[in-house]
């Protein structure tokens, strides 16, 4: 792999990473709610997340995906299913700032638990990375280092991206501080993540 191939692809991920996504709602919603503690969790998550589409779609799970209907949109209900409940339990927040309070591991862990769902159970992901990654393959170098290089700087990407979000959400929750603004904000996302859901869930294969 040369080094203009790479830094071909740090660019074009990087361009594709920072357009929120579902991903990124979740990471906003929870680090408005809960602050910059939330951001690591999370960042966490989406990494795990992006690994397991990646890894997947490596091991060929993609263009089974691309190809059969039925597994496709069980895995996209699945999603879309797992989005609203969470955008179902933000709008439910009222004026509560926590989300889901970062008091301990296991709370941590949940979070993480939440962000890596709904990166892994988004079938164009897969789909995606099996149309994304073959562009900067070398065909004649080894596949499993160039997987390999793909995978981490991808990832530290990511979670780079996501991180940053929720830094900026983290920040922006010191001006939330009315009940009514923060009801306003919790519902807000919680409507952009049903939303999110049901578009996720209306999403064709193809």
């Amino acid at each position: 792999m040369s080094l203009e191939t790479w830094i071909a692809f740090v660019a074009a991920s990087s361009i594709l990473l920072v357009i929120p996504g579902p991903t990124i709602l979740l990471v906003v919603s929870y680090a408005l709610g809960q602050g910059w503690r939330a951001a690591l969790p999370l960042s966490i998550g989406v990494a795990l997340g992006d690994f397991t589409a990646m890894t997947l779609s490596m091991l060929g799970i993609g263009a089974l995906l691309a190809t059969s209907a039925t597994l496709f949109t069980v895995l996209k209900l699945l999603g879309a299913a797992y989005l609203i409940w969470l955008g179902v339990k933000l709008w439910r927040a009222g004026d509560e700032m926590k989300v889901e309070a970062v008091t301990s591991p296991a709370a941590a862990g949940r979070m993480t638990a939440h962000a890596w769902l709904v990166t892994a159970l988004n079938p164009k992901s897969i789909t995606f990375f099996v149309a994304f990654l073959p562009q900067f393959l070398d065909h004649k170098g080894d596949f499993w280092t160039q997987m390999a290089v793909f995978e981490a700087t991808f990832l530290t990407l990511a979670f780079a991206n996501a991180f940053g979000y929720g830094l900026v959400a983290s920040r922006a929750r010191r001006l939330v501080r009315s009940p009514r603004v923060i009801r306003g904000v919790n519902r807000t996302g919680g409507s952009l993540l049903i939303g999110a859901g049901l578009l996720t869930a209306t999403t064709r294969a193809a």
